[in-house]
């Protein structure tokens, strides 16, 4: 059952500003670095009900995946990876928002590579903004640990000395600015 979250902003829909946002990851690599990388195309919203209830969902082209790499992204747009041919979305639903201390944590149904896994998102709210003459804008940060085999990315690549190439829990960063539709 949810728990009732009064939200400290207005009523509304408030639409992510792809321009002033960023959907990143962090992932292990060869047991000993981190490759990170961003998403270039989402969008989504945050809705809060007139009781203040808020509700999150958003949409991730994982083809527009950016390592700074073209060869690898390839790869990990790749049936290896993410099969973006066949699944070219990801997917965010919340089930529930709830206090935290300050901040908050933003349950909900991750989809990925077609496979639905609920993920829990440690929240931050960083406070309303009047904007810049098209209305007010809402900052939020929120991050997340994900193991990608529990989303059927399952590609083994050992190193020949022990470990592997890629790290199986993936580290997502999300930096949101959403405006108040009118």
């Amino acid at each position: 059952m949810p728990t009732a979250v009064t939200a400290p902003i207005q009523a509304g829909t408030w639409v992510i500003d792809p321009v002033h946002s960023t959907v990143a990851f962090s992932v292990k690599h060869l047991m000993v670095s981190k490759v990170r990388g961003k998403f270039d195309t989402f969008s989504g919203a945050v809705t809060v009900a007139e009781d203040g209830t808020p509700s999150v969902s958003a949409e991730i082209d994982v083809a527009s995946i950016n390592t700074g790499n073209e060869q690898r992204d390839g790869h990990i747009r790749s049936a290896d990876f993410f099969d973006a041919e066949n699944h070219p979305k990801a997917t965010f639903v919340s089930t529930d928002v709830r206090p935290d201390g300050d901040d908050y944590v933003l349950v909900g149904d991750f989809t990925l590579k077609g496979v639905t896994r609920p993920v829990e998102l440690e929240l931050e709210f960083n406070g309303v903004n009047p904007g810049m003459g098209n209305g007010p804008v809402a900052g939020f940060e929120a991050k997340t640990v994900i193991n990608r085999k529990d989303f059927g990315i399952d590609i083994e690549m050992p190193l020949e000395g022990g470990g592997v190439v890629v790290g199986d829990k993936i580290t997502i960063t999300l930096e949101i600015e959403a405006g108040l539709q009118a």
